[in-house]
């Protein structure tokens, strides 16, 4: 998304220059905290968890002060905004921890491509279906595919069988996700990984 661009000059010729729009940038979530916090009432919960009633915002803050925390607004919209006592600092650093954590168990599913034609031969089938295996074993889905050329086009059913043999032999660590599929002068189908493996 592109942004407006403002030019605005005073008498002393100085120009300055606004970005209005501009490409937006989803942010983290950003507390208020302690002297931040301008609202009348709020409620206030303690560090474990406890309520302490409704406050005024000053009230709140002195008693973060004496317990050596801070005054963190974790729920705006609510009335009175709701606000708790906390180590700030302490609290951030154990979420981008938790954050670094869940990026680790991440494990991103790759569709690998295993291209053959009709008339392949047994040892390049063999190679190619070792090949699959171990994608498969990797945790990836494979897209296994047969490319006709000119006259093979009219023997499509020898594509469909290879494809069917190709899948027979993965059947231990593969299930079928779709079935062998004509497209112009591409069949191909989608074989995952068991579940459990």
């Amino acid at each position: 998304m592109m942004g407006a661009l403002c030019c605005c000059a005073d008498a002393g010729s100085i120009r300055v220059f606004i970005l209005i729009g501009g490409a937006s940038v989803i942010s983290k979530v950003q507390h208020e905290l302690n002297e931040e916090i301008r609202d009348k009432e709020i409620r206030l919960i303690g560090e474990t968890g406890e309520q302490m009633g409704i406050v005024s915002s000053e009230e709140a803050l002195r008693i973060a002060e004496e317990r050596g925390l801070d005054l963190v607004k974790i729920s705006p919209q609510a009335t009175p905004p709701v606000c708790k006592l906390m180590n700030y600092g302490k609290y951030k650093f154990e979420q981008s921890k938790r954050e670094k954590e869940a990026k680790k168990n991440q494990h991103v599913v790759e569709i690998k491509e295993i291209r053959m034609s009709p008339g392949i031969d047994v040892g390049d089938f063999n190679t190619k279906l070792k090949n699959a295996q171990k994608f498969l074993a990797d945790g990836n889905r494979v897209k296994v595919s047969v490319r006709f050329r000119g006259r093979e086009m009219a023997h499509t059913e020898i594509g469909r069988d290879l494809l069917q043999k190709f899948a027979e032999q993965c059947a231990e660590v593969a299930t079928m996700d779709k079935a062998a599929k004509l497209e112009g002068r591409n069949m191909s189908m989608f074989l995952s990984p068991k579940t459990g493996k």
